[in-house]
């Protein structure tokens, strides 16, 4: 049965609304009825009990914001009288030691069809990488893309090019204006594409970027420690590297990064340097024949049934609304307390919106040591935001606040939900490898693909991406996986969208359920089945430069 409010926790002073109420709408909870002193809109909150200035705003169990006037009871909950509020943290508080793993038995035997690597991990697809060591080399990874996707049968994206058409004939025709505008194009159609040469091989990937020379040396540091994360990532069957040769990403630092992540690295690598090689034409036919070669061996190893404990799953959330810490993300976190307790690896990033939430994984932490380093992250992050005048406060976006997520505590609590309840194994630094089954903790921004990006850097096999607005962000090598929060977004965006959990808001399912619905999802997706930001051919890659972004 569908409620017109949820409580989520038993402390909270606040209402989520479920549904749009207009004002002098009575709503019951657990017993207690309360009626709206304004319009409320679904996803919003309106206040359990009144609220004088100062008085502190509690959701999810914990500190989420202050009143900044007084509220009264059923009034909604704004930007203009609430203000972002946290707890404080001690990283020396009490481990706890109470974490009940779920009943993983009827997961036990499953398994998915992977990519098996001779280092032991094992992959949910089959890419080759074309790689730049900088920015200059761009140019030469679009040519090298220009004569390798179509040909080999790895052109995805719709083509727009008959709607083009179609405009010119209008204006040959001597339509006007007015008349441009109020024409329907007919649908785009993806064309004939080719069947591919090489059939398990599930495309090549070209990662394009602006780093790798300027700023300072520590950003070629990273972006090399980042690109070695994909060259070894257990979806990438080998790479082809492309240097200039004079930049600050020199080949030795990605080699060294490289054995720092695979000491017995055995992957076809091939890399060419400009500067040495010559010409323009030399280059590109150099690498076009060791790519070549490269697909040709990658085609060569086939799907073989895996145990769920060799998937590595990120957690990332974008376009987040009032309903996705009540749904979408819970759900996620149930699917990672099921991955862990089955033996495999959860990432849990994010930081910015961490906040709020930093005493619960601290107090989930297995070591002090692990507890303290989530904490100096957090606080060195947290300063550096403050330093050029911003903050973690400043972290919801206009669509958040807009869709009910009025301050960065609020949205955290419910953003740190995809991490479920199970202990906190590792923390992680960008761009570090995840070494350990269980739930890490990874250092990045909030911003949607420079933390998809890192997860996937980081070892992320499969990416479980929430969202209550809708966003296409998608990823190179790794299936991003759409979950919407509310059934609406879910309707309105059917093509970005893979899976729906506000079935969970509709009454239809609980948390339990839905978690499960995704689990089994994965296993398809980790065996072959395309999610849609593959076939849309969305590849999203942005590097973090280790500056201050929310």
């Amino acid at each position: 049965m569908k409620h017109l409010v949820a409580k989520i926790h038993p402390d909270d002073n606040v209402l989520v609304a479920l549904t749009d109420l207009p004002m002098g709408t009575p709503v019951t909870w657990d017993g207690t009825t309360v009626t709206t002193t304004d319009k409320v809109p679904a996803k919003h909150k309106l206040a359990l009990q009144f609220l004088a200035p100062g008085d502190p705003v509690h959701m999810y169990g914990v500190l989420v914001g202050t009143a900044r006037e007084a509220i009264g009871v059923g009034g909604l909950l704004t930007t203009s009288n609430i203000k972002h509020a946290t707890d404080s943290y001690d990283e020396h508080h009490q481990r706890r030691q109470d974490w009940q793993a779920p009943d993983v038995t009827k997961w036990q035997e499953r398994t998915f069809m992977g990519f098996h690597r001779p280092d032991g991990q094992v992959g949910t697809a089959n890419y080759w990488l074309v790689i730049p060591l900088v920015f200059c080399e761009n140019r030469n990874i679009q040519v090298l893309e220009e004569a390798l996707v179509n040909d080999l049968g790895y052109a995805r994206r719709k083509s727009y090019q008959p709607q083009t058409q179609e405009l010119i004939s209008l204006l040959q025709a001597g339509k006007s204006v007015e008349e441009i505008l109020a024409t329907d194009l007919h649908s785009a159609e993806n064309g004939h594409q080719k069947p591919k040469l090489f059939p398990n091989v599930d495309g090549i990937r070209f990662l394009s970027h602006e780093g790798g020379c300027g700023g300072i040396r520590q950003d070629a540091q990273t972006l090399c420690g980042l690109l070695a994360g994909y060259i070894t990532h257990p979806n990438v069957a080998g790479a082809t590297v492309l240097s200039l040769g004079c930049q600050n990403a020199q080949v030795s630092m990605l080699q060294d990064e490289i054995n720092k992540r695979s000491p017995n690295f055995q992957k076809p690598l091939y890399i060419l340097e400009q500067q040495k090689i010559g010409t323009e034409e030399a280059l590109v036919s150099t690498a076009l024949r060791q790519t070549f070669a490269g697909l040709m061996m990658a085609n060569q190893v086939t799907r073989q049934p895996a145990p769920l404990s060799k998937l590595c799953i990120g957690l990332e959330c974008g376009g987040s609304d009032g309903f996705s810490g009540i749904s979408a993300n819970p759900a996620v976190g149930h699917v990672s307390d099921l991955l862990v307790a089955l033996g495999g690896s959860v990432i849990l990033a994010e930081f910015p919106e961490l906040c709020g939430v930093e005493q619960e994984l601290v107090d989930r932490s297995v070591d002090t040591a692990t507890a303290e380093r989530f904490s100096s992250l957090m606080k060195a992050y947290g300063d550096s935001a403050v330093a050029v005048g911003s903050g973690f406060d400043m972290n919801p976006s206009p669509g958040n606040i807009r869709d009910g997520l009025i301050t960065d505590a609020m949205k955290s609590a419910g953003a740190a939900r995809k991490g479920g309840s199970s202990p906190v194994v590792a923390v992680l630094d960008y761009p570090e490898l995840v070494t350990k089954p269980g739930l890490n903790l990874l250092c990045t921004p909030g911003n949607d693909v420079e933390s998809t990006t890192a997860e996937v850097g980081s070892g992320a096999t499969v990416v479980l991406f929430t969202t209550g607005l809708g966003t296409p962000t998608g990823n190179p090598i790794a299936p991003v996986v759409k979950i919407s929060s509310n059934t609406a977004l879910a309707r309105r965006m059917p093509d970005i969208i893979d899976l729906n959990t506000g079935t969970v808001i509709d009454g239809e399912e609980t948390i339990e359920q839905a978690g499960e619905r995704i689990l089994d999802y994965v296993i398809r997706v980790a065996s072959g089945e395309e999610v849609s930001a593959v076939r849309h051919g969305q590849t999203d890659f942005i590097p973090w430069k280790r500056g201050v972004s929310l």
